[in-house]
């Protein structure tokens, strides 16, 4: 068998890798030429733990490489970026070129699966869009199982956590949409090769949505806690404490508040939903604009931070913690932190310390010399503002005594246990 994985991003690398460690013969493609050749040198270009060795090993022995051009195979794996344009519609242009580039390609007897997370019928578009280029093959129809294909055509969207995707991509169970049930069959017996875990087999458009509602069922729920976070706020009470009280409830678990919500995921999908069904969606949405609001609110509180010092912007200097989207990763993707820092530097602060301990460069936004990437210690040093916009390890385990003095913007909560020691705002 010969698999080739189209994108090699946070989901296509690790998947390729984990299937190559299989020992089975897997072609990445990507369009980035620097990627193509990091890959193939035994090297990663994201942060994501153990994936380096494992990428190194299969490399070397031979079961993984990359290109930017496709090539035939037995099964075509399709993980590429599904972002929205304005107004929050989905873009699917990038879908659209990948089933462009596997159609010339493609013989009978292949699999083309899409990982991508889609819109409700985005499996079925990917398949129109191979059909118009291939009228040689004959297709799948949806639902109808008792007809002969050519190709076989399914969904698996992926469900990992970043941080963990090579451990859950082989523990989580997997769901397998086809576009008939033979063509999930068929699926299945790919991902069987490296899931332990059960692959349970419907049709596309229902793996489609259930994709949506994970995401949009966490990101509800993350309203709530950035909701509360709002009224705690006005009503003087300190979120973090209510939360934990309220939690020691048998039957109640509240999530934590941030300073919004990233990612390519939670902050992406629920739109999907919204734009297939905008009169029907309207907690979905409302969920929606909540997290999307929280980041002004923040930026609310940066300038309640300046006027407490009483002086004006260019005359203080301010340090932002995080600027990925979770803790412990390298990716900004919809990163609420990377947008709350961006709106920081068009404040004119005298000046802004970016720390971010997963990155090696700083994002193309931040293009002066005034902005730099900066070591924790080094920000702190003489800074009147400090604003925490990612958990991540470092920052729960420094000296919390570099607070001594300065204003404090907790946006995690991870300091809330020590606020009476520092000059902090709650939120």
């Amino acid at each position: 068998m010969k698999v080739s994985v189209i994108g090699m991003g946070y989901i296509g690398l690790p998947t390729a890798a984990v299937l190559a460690s299989r020992k089975i013969n897997v072609v990445g493609v990507d369009v980035n030429q620097d990627v193509v050749d990091t890959i193939n040198k035994g090297k990663i270009h994201i942060v994501e733990p153990e994936l380096d060795i494992l990428v190194r090993s299969v490399v070397q022995s031979g079961f993984l490489r990359t290109t930017t051009k496709l090539e035939k195979a037995d099964v075509f794996m399709v993980a590429v970026p599904t972002p929205f344009k304005e107004n929050n519609k989905p873009d699917l242009s990038f879908i659209r070129t990948a089933a462009k580039a596997i159609a010339p390609v493609l013989d009978k007897g292949n699999i083309v699966i899409l990982e991508s997370t889609s819109p409700v019928g985005t499996t079925e578009k990917m398949m129109s869009w191979m059909k118009e280029i291939r009228s040689d093959l004959i297709f799948p129809v949806f639902g109808n199982d008792d007809s002969e294909t050519d190709i076989s055509v399914a969904h698996c969207p992926e469900r990992v956590l970043p941080g963990h995707v090579v451990r859950e991509l082989v523990e989580n169970d997997r769901i397998i949409g086809g576009v008939t049930f033979q063509c999930a069959q068929r699926a299945r017996n790919v991902y069987k090769i490296f899931v332990e875990a059960d692959c349970l087999i419907t049709d596309c458009r229902t793996a489609e949505l259930s994709k949506l509602v994970e995401n949009s069922f966490r990101d509800v729920n993350i309203a709530f806690a950035n909701e509360l976070s709002l009224i705690c706020d006005k009503l003087g009470i300190n979120v973090w404490e209510m939360i934990k009280l309220a939690n020691r409830h048998p039957r109640v678990n509240i999530l934590q508040p941030g300073p919004g919500v990233g990612g390519h995921c939670i902050a992406v999908d629920p739109w999907f939903i919204v734009d297939s069904a905008p009169e029907e969606a309207k907690l979905i949405k409302t969920a929606r604009q909540v997290n999307d609001y929280k980041p002004h609110f923040v930026l609310k509180k940066v300038e309640e931070a300046v006027f407490n010092l009483g002086k004006k912007t260019s005359e203080l200097k301010i340090a932002c913690l995080g600027l990925a989207f979770k803790a412990n990763i390298d990716d900004l993707r919809e990163s609420p932190a990377l947008g709350i820092a961006h709106q920081i530097k068009l404040m004119n602060f005298d000046k802004l310390y970016l720390v971010e301990p997963n990155i090696l460069t700083l994002p193309k936004i931040f293009d002066s010399s005034k902005f730099e990437l900066t070591e924790l210690n080094t920000a702190l040093t003489d800074v009147d503002i400090v604003i925490l916009l990612v958990d991540h390890s470092e920052f729960k385990e420094m000296d919390l005594s570099l607070l001594s003095g300065k204003q404090v913007i907790d946006t995690r909560g991870i300091w809330s246990d020590v606020h009476p020691r520092v000059s902090s705002l709650p939120l």
